[in-house]
Formats: C-alpha cells, structure tokens, sequence
C-alpha cells in the first residue's frame, strides 16, 4: 500500500457511482487523469458542506466528476452551473450527469465561461476554475465579477506537474497561463490565497474586496 492508497482508504468512500465514472474516464477519455478522483473529490465536497454556497460556478467539467462532488455537498435548493466549452464533450459527460443522484442541483452548460457565465446574472458564493490554462487569467478576473464578496475561488493544476519550477517554452502555453495565473494572483490583494500541494495543486482564494 502506498501513501496515496493509505490516504483513500482512511477518508469517505468514493461511492460506486463516482468510481464507475472515474474508470469510465480513463477507459473512454484522452487524458483521464484530468479527472478530480476520490481524494480531491471528497475535499471538495467538504469545502462546499464548510462554506454552504446556493449557487456555485465550475469552468471546465471535462467529465463531470467534480460537478457531482460538489454537488454531492450542497445543502437543499443549492445548484451547480457548469460550463464546458468542448462541445465534443456533451456526448459523454451529460449522461454521466443526468444519470447521478444529484442531477437536479446542476445545470450543464456547453459554451464560453467568460463570456457566458456573467448573463446568467447570478451571483455566486463559490467557483471552481478547471478551465483552459491559457486563459486562467481571463477566467479569475470573470469569476471575480461574478462571485461575491466574501465568497470563494477554488484553482486546480496550478501546480502543473510541478513544471511551474521551470521556464515554460515559448510555445507552451497551458505552463506560461499557470505561472502568470499563480504571479498574479500571488499579488492581488483583492484575495486571500493558499495553495494546496494535493494532487496537481489546488489554489483556494477568498474574495476580501
């Protein structure tokens, strides 16, 4: 048993409808390890049970399985509007979505975060960026707008692999956006900040002003 293994099996169980999602990833997706899994999945619900959000933002769903945890944690009339840009994406993550026992408290959206999420004129207590990593940037200074004051910001990757140690090359621009989102957001006094060294880094910000 590894330490990773020794972790899971000393917090909440997965569940089988999560873990069936999570190999159905890996099998039928490229890159399914983007996928939240059990340890992260399992925070995030308990971040969103701490903070008690109504209405929570995620960009980037990829295949649904950090939607379903934090909606897994959201207290009654509590929803989850996700975009997803990718609409090569819908054939597989909508069933996944629909087919879960929260299904009721997220809307899955197929379009541009950016752009779109601000005409849903609501306003959010919490948002989970998972987004393009070339527009990290772009996508914290929307959700800025959109998440109120007091509220929280959540961040993954924004440790890369440990590749933000590195000097990104020119044409690698998923590395370039999570140095600068990490710079900036390191200065920004509009935000209260800590990064998480779980799993790829995951960056929790609460909005202060």
């Amino acid at each position: 048993m590894n330490l990773d293994e020794y972790i899971e099996a000393h917090i909440d169980p997965e569940g089988d409808y999560l873990y069936r999602l999570w190999r159905a990833t890996n099998v039928h997706l490229l890159r399914g390890r983007m996928a939240s899994g059990h340890l992260q999945g399992r925070l995030l619900r308990m971040l969103v049970r701490m903070i008690r959000p109504k209405n929570i933002l995620e960009v980037g769903t990829f295949s649904g399985y950090s939607a379903i945890c934090m909606a897994e944690g959201l207290e009654e009339g509590g929803k989850v509007y996700i975009f997803e840009i990718n609409d090569e994406q819908e054939e597989f993550t909508r069933p996944w979505i629909e087919g879960s026992a929260v299904a009721d408290k997220i809307e899955f959206i197929i379009g541009d975060a950016i752009t779109e999420a601000p005409k849903l004129g609501i306003e959010f207590d919490m948002a989970f960026i998972d987004g393009d990593k070339r527009t990290y940037l772009e996508t914290y200074e929307m959700t800025l707008k959109v998440v109120r004051k007091g509220g929280f910001i959540l961040a993954d990757n924004t440790l890369w692999d440990g590749h933000v140690l590195e000097k990104p090359a020119p044409a690698d621009r998923q590395t370039q956006g999570i140095e600068s989102f990490n710079d900036y957001v390191a200065k920004d006094p509009r935000v209260e900040k800590v990064i998480l060294p779980l799993r790829d880094g995951l960056t929790i910000l609460r909005i202060v002003s």
